[in-house]
């Protein structure tokens, strides 16, 4: 998953949307345009510059999270009305702009960056409307991606904050000192959904407070918080580096986990027991009337929950036939629903160490790079990284995610794996995940759209749920194409990884429109699949938090796999997997009409 987005839910209070991620373009431009830009596409650019100015004015922390400058005051007002009153007046002001812009005027890729804004612009609009931040603002963060631990996350030396020079240092700790006001502007936000009946779930809650145990119980000395006042640069002067130590270490001990303490308490003796036992969105007050608009947000499509239940019931059954034939390929003779126990036991399937698990991602960065340019031409500047969670969060993590780098290159983009009860890790899935997370997934998505300067910002840095996890799961299904799934065992994880994006059409619908329970939705995965306990708990626990987002993977895999198909029918012998993928990647992350629209006119001008 991407860690962008998951930043995105944490700060819903702040300015209530979806997604994120994008891509190249170049290529893209010369074979759908074809023409000089146009006078108004001039206009249409000057908008979006204007637009993304007002916009990073009001979101401190996508400022923050692209390497820009520290709007204290911004960050004190996360979680309260003005961030929201702000976000809505430059929501109604881009839609009036918008309107003024003829679209028929526009060039070929221009009608696509206007059909995108406006759609995204009308999205933010509903998601704006006094009903819908009724229900989100009043639960300001939850166990997955809430800022609580994104927060120790953000300061840590090696993450989205520079450490370079002592002015680094200065300015960090001025931001650090505004968290306790954040912390406060949460608990308000939840004692207002404590007055108007819309809570969250006692699991979450329950979670929550073990991640601050566990962030509160780390000595100074091996906090986040303190991380980089361990291990100074050069250019900090080394008689200046004991005061600035003493700061941070009297910051983090006397103002932040006091903040961090009240937030426990006030979880766990006023909202613990006012919180819902019933774990799906429609049992809470409004939820079903907002887990429709989840759906459409997330698929970018309007659909109805029983059918997507249904497709994920089919989609279930075809992999697990093609499952049973890999069961028999790796020598099992039993059925494949012992199978799926077998796996879970077997040594065979299980690092035996950290490092032999570190190694294995290695090796498949290394088979994925030799295979790239087969079928990309284009790949980021930014480099990528492979790391284990640190131990704060490898508890509540699923197997993998990813940490975009910096749009410049000088910050890694990070893969981030889990090392947390290891006997539950798979030696199966590290290619498959490492493609998902890595390259050609979510780095390539990210960091391409970053590096492309002449994209509207909105395009470098915004987008949706189905199109940036849609194109992730498609990317892992390139392994077919470069041959690494003939080997039974990393074909088995990759059919293992698409039935966990088959099952989660299954139970997401299921927790949230169906009534399923928790347990009903990890027995349901455990039946259905090898994975662990563990990796099902923590899924479960991930969907209950985030309704919809789940769908997004298999719909948008779907989409592009279908998309792909008609260019390959459509083209016969013209047909080139890398242009396929310029075209699919060169407008940034796409609402999948707009993008089925993209491909149509693409094919029409290579038949034409």
């Amino acid at each position: 998953m991407n860690f962008e987005l998951s930043r995105r839910r944490f700060a819903a209070g702040l300015a209530v949307g979806t997604g994120l991620c994008l891509v190249p373009a170049q290529i893209a431009r010369a074979a759908v345009a074809g023409t000089e830009p146009s006078s108004e596409d001039a206009r249409l650019m000057a908008l979006f510059r204007e637009v993304a100015k007002r916009e990073d004015a009001i979101d401190p922390w996508g400022l923050l999270y692209r390497g820009g400058a520290h709007n204290l005051a911004g960050i004190r007002q996360t979680f309260t009305d003005v961030p929201l009153r702000e976000r809505r007046t430059v929501v109604k002001w881009a839609l009036a702009q918008i309107g003024k812009i003829d679209r028929t005027r526009l060039s070929a890729e221009r009608q696509i960056s206007y059909d995108s804004f406006l759609r995204d612009k009308r999205e933010a609009a509903m998601w704006l409307q006094p009903d819908m931040i009724a229900l989100v603002a009043v639960r300001p963060i939850v166990h997955f991606g809430g800022l609580h631990v994104e927060l120790p996350s953000l300061m840590a030396k090696g993450g989205a904050l520079g450490w370079d020079e002592e002015a680094d240092y200065r300015r960090n700790l001025d931001l650090m000192r505004c968290f306790p006001q954040v912390i406060a502007n949460a608990i308000a936000r939840f004692r207002q959904g404590l007055d108007s009946g819309v809570v969250e779930t006692a699991m979450t809650t329950r979670n929550m407070i073990a991640q601050i145990d566990a962030i509160l119980a780390q000595p100074l000395d091996d906090s986040p918080f303190t991380s980089a006042v361990r291990d100074f640069p050069d250019a900090v002067p080394a008689d200046h580096r004991a005061a600035i130590k003493q700061r941070f270490y009297a910051v983090t001990e006397k103002e932040l986990y006091p903040a961090y303490r009240q937030l426990r308490q006030f979880l766990n003796d006023e909202y613990l027991p006012a919180a819902r036992d019933q774990v799906g969105i429609s049992a809470m007050k409004g939820g079903a009337a907002f887990y429709l608009r989840a759906i459409e947000s997330q698929t970018t499509l309007k659909l109805d929950p029983e059918a997507i239940h249904q497709l994920g019931l089919s989609e279930v059954a075809r992999i697990q036939r093609e499952m049973d034939g890999v069961r028999q390929r790796l020598g099992f003779t039993g059925p494949l629903k012992d199978f799926f126990e077998d796996i879970r036991v077997n040594p065979r399937y299980h690092p035996k160490s950290k490092e032999e698990l570190a190694q294995a991602y290695a090796k498949a960065a290394r088979d994925v790079d030799a295979q790239v340019p087969k079928y990309f031409n284009k790949v980021p500047r930014t480099p990528l990284s492979i790391e284990p969670y640190p131990a704060y969060r490898e508890k509540y993590e699923a197997g993998g995610s990813y940490n975009q780098g910096a749009p410049d290159g000088s910050r890694p983009g990070t893969f981030y794996y889990n090392t947390y009860d290891l006997p539950s890790r798979f030696l199966t899935g590290v290619v498959t995940l490492y493609m998902h997370e890595g390259a050609p997934g979510h780095h390539f998505q990210i960091s391409l759209a970053q590096e492309d300067a002449t994209l509207p910002d909105f395009q470098r840095y915004g987008g949706n749920n189905a199109y940036v996890e849609g194109w992730a799961l498609y990317a892992e299904t390139l392994g077919y194409d470069m041959g690494f799934y003939q080997d039974p065992m990393q074909h088995w994880g990759t059919l293992d990884d698409e039935m966990l994006r088959a099952m989660r059409l299954v139970v997401d619908t299921g927790l949230h429109a169906k009534g399923w329970t928790r347990e009903q939705a990890i027995d349901f995965m455990l039946a259905n699949s090898g994975m662990g306990k563990s990796d099902a708990t923590a899924e479960v626990e991930r969907y209950i938090v985030w309704p919809g987002q789940a769908l997004g993977y298999k719909i948008g895999a779907l989409t592009i796999q279908r998309l792909r198909k008609k260019a390959k029918e459509a083209l016969g012998g013209k047909f080139d997997i890398r242009a396929f993928h310029d075209q699919i990647l060169g407008s940034g992350a796409l609402a999948m009409p707009i993008l089925e629209a993209k491909i149509d006119s693409w094919i029409a001008a290579q038949t034409a």
